[in-house]
């Protein structure tokens, strides 16, 4: 069972911290870039794309012998809902030197926590080369190590083989593999593909539906293509419920931007305007869809812009407000994050900087009462950069992401109350639960305030996690 009464506090350590993911092919699949503005339509380059019968060629697929399926160490039992997790991306511990592998696992599995994974790209090969013909080496590998892990298993069905897009069996094109949905008429075999993988991994009991709306623009109507994804979803939902009706199933996923500019949008504050059409699409789906154990989106704190708007932490309070209109709009359904970013490209920050400004879209999270949150891990190759992995791709260190997600973890699981905690200077933010509480300086000075009673010094962007006693 989960002890929430362990020894010590989960400190974050001294390293790299978190920036918006790297873009395709490096992680296999692309954050939220910048928006540009054609003929007035903000798009996503990573999934607005041209027409989906216009690719051919690519690799040969690989095909590998098939394998059973590999036997998996059923989840730890947990007396509540961690919250906090991971997505693993194109580089993981499954495919680093052994010692690193290891050090991986302690990182991630000391505090057991949320561990997610696409079923192609991102680490993984083409699940399906050819219609019935499967390839889940990769995915097992994958698998197999986020169960050594200790973690509670996520997967997000997305994307799909290429022969469900319009290109040829046997092939795969990742340079399209992010930027294209299966054609309506293989909605059923790519349900069918769902189905494969529930019965391929039992011990995973939560699925998201696709990533980020990808190939779901639609250009002639300056919109997204909300009906075809839920279309697409229900279809996937009927199909994991039968292989088990415990299964989670849970969309649409859709990416959510927002400008600094005032338009018009049901949702705005000093962090700006949420895009209308991504609401539009997320209603739709609320309405339209069969059923939902759970609602999902991702985004950004920043603008179109590029900015955080007004100020870098400020902008955090985006993350809050959304997620209160998600939990409003569904009738409260558990709010899932898939993805988020709040560092501008470009931005000079400092690596103290960066753990501050994740601290605080952690704590936007919490108060909100978001239930799911999965930090993007950006891992490397070794010998290039690496800010916000988890561990140093080199000798397997602790990054500081690993520390401050496994602290959350500890502290401020789904199900913990939250304690009102006051600071005397409000350049210190602070959250806090009966045993613990952590602050976080936003200010690139000293700063010494009253935090829940007891004055402190905080050197520029320091967290701090301290004891408030209790049971």
């Amino acid at each position: 069972m989960f002890n929430r009464s362990v020894e010590g506090t989960v400190i974050p350590s001294d390293g790299r911290h978190a920036r918006r993911r790297p873009p395709w092919p490096l992680a296999l699949g692309v954050g939220i870039l910048a928006v540009v503005l054609v003929a007035g339509i903000m798009v996503y380059s990573n999934m607005r794309s041209g027409p989906r019968d216009s690719y051919t060629g690519g690799e040969v697929a690989q095909v590998q012998p098939s394998e059973p399926p590999p036997s998996l160490s059923p989840p730890p039992s947990l007396e509540e809902w961690p919250r906090w997790g991971v997505t693993h991306t194109q580089y993981s511990a499954d495919n680093a030197p052994p010692e690193i592998t290891e050090q991986a696992k302690g990182l991630l599995g000391r505090v057991p926590m949320l561990q997610n994974q696409h079923i192609m790209g991102w680490g993984v090969n083409n699940p399906e080369p050819s219609p019935g013909q499967y390839n889940l080496r990769d995915l097992n590998r994958r698998m197999k190590f986020m169960s050594s892990s200790r973690a509670i298993p996520i997967i997000t069905l997305c994307c799909a083989p290429d022969w469900m897009k319009g290109g040829q069996a046997g092939r795969t094109d990742w340079t399209k593999n992010p930027t294209v949905a299966p054609n309506r008429e293989h909605f059923d075999d790519f349900a069918k593909l769902a189905a494969k993988i529930a019965k391929q991994y039992p011990t995973v009991k939560y699925y998201m539906v696709w990533n980020e709306f990808k190939g779901f623009w639609d250009p002639s109507t300056n919109r997204w293509d909300a009906e075809g994804y839920t279309e697409m979803y229900n279809k996937v939902y009927d199909a994991l419920k039968k292989v088990n009706e415990d299964i989670q199933v849970g969309g649409p996923y859709v990416p959510v931007e927002s400008t600094a500019r005032r338009t018009a949008s049901e949702l705005s504050g000093p962090y700006g305007t949420i895009d209308q059409r991504a609401l539009d699409a997320i209603e739709y789906w609320i309405e339209h869809k069969k059923g939902a154990d759970f609602i999902v989106v991702d985004g950004a704190s920043m603008t179109n812009e590029k900015d955080n708007v007004p100020d870098d932490f400020a902008a955090q309070a985006k993350l809050s407000a959304l997620t209160a209109w998600l939990r409003k709009k569904s009738n409260d359904m558990p709010v899932w994050w898939a993805e988020w970013y709040n560092e501008p490209t470009n931005s000079g920050w400092s690596e103290a900087k960066r753990t501050a400004v994740q601290a605080a879209s952690l704590m936007e999270f919490a108060k909100s009462g978001v239930t799911t949150a999965l930090y993007w891990n950006p891992q490397q190759k070794d010998g290039q950069e690496c800010k916000g992995c988890l561990w140093s791709p080199h000798d397997g260190r602790e990054l500081p992401m690993a520390g401050l997600l496994s602290g959350f973890t500890k502290w401020f699981p789904a199900g913990v109350q939250l304690e009102h905690v006051t600071s005397s200077d409000k350049q210190v933010l602070v959250i806090g639960q009966e045993r613990q509480l952590v602050m976080v300086n936003t200010a690139d000075k000293d700063v010494t305030a009253t935090v829940d009673g007891k004055q402190v010094t905080l050197k520029p962007y320091e967290i701090r996690w301290a004891g408030r006693g209790g049971a």
